[in-house]
């Protein structure tokens, strides 16, 4: 039934990530699925530009990257059935544009506790439900 599943984590947190790779792994191995990391890098704005090195996206992704492989290891998921991907851009959107890129059946992703911001903005797992594109899972760690 989940063939692909896509997981989206935030490198700044990966405990709050930890959830919903379990989920994935579960889903996976049951399913005889694969599962995709994912990892948005936003864009760096305009005004930084002049004061960040000239390949400062580059050492960004390259780090990114770095940290997902070691987020893949460790998830315990085969290797042959983990992959990650580092995209570029606008968290939710680069969301759904990976989750079609890999025809993903299932996306599964933690949120942050809201937050007063979230009330008046959304939060991006919310835009990711609300897009209605996907089954989406969304794990949350046990209150302290």
């Amino acid at each position: 039934m989940f063939k692909s599943i896509l997981v989206p984590i935030d490198l700044s947190d990966t405990e709050l990530a930890k959830p919903a790779i379990a989920t994935a792994a579960t889903l996976s191995q049951t399913w005889s699925g694969t599962v995709r990391l994912l990892n948005v890098l936003p864009m760096t704005p305009v005004m930084l530009a002049e004061y960040v090195p000239a390949d400062f996206d580059a050492q960004q992704r390259q780090a990114s990257e770095e940290a997902l492989a070691i987020v893949a290891r460790e998830s315990g998921i085969d290797a042959q059935r983990i992959s990650s991907v580092v995209r570029q851009g606008g968290i939710y959107h680069e969301i759904l544009e990976e989750a079609a890129a890999i025809h993903a059946d299932l996306i599964v992703m933690t949120s942050h506790r809201p937050a007063m911001r979230t009330y008046f903005l959304g939060s991006n797992a919310g835009h990711v439900v609300w897009s209605g594109t996907r089954a989406f899972s969304s794990e949350s760690l046990p209150r302290a």
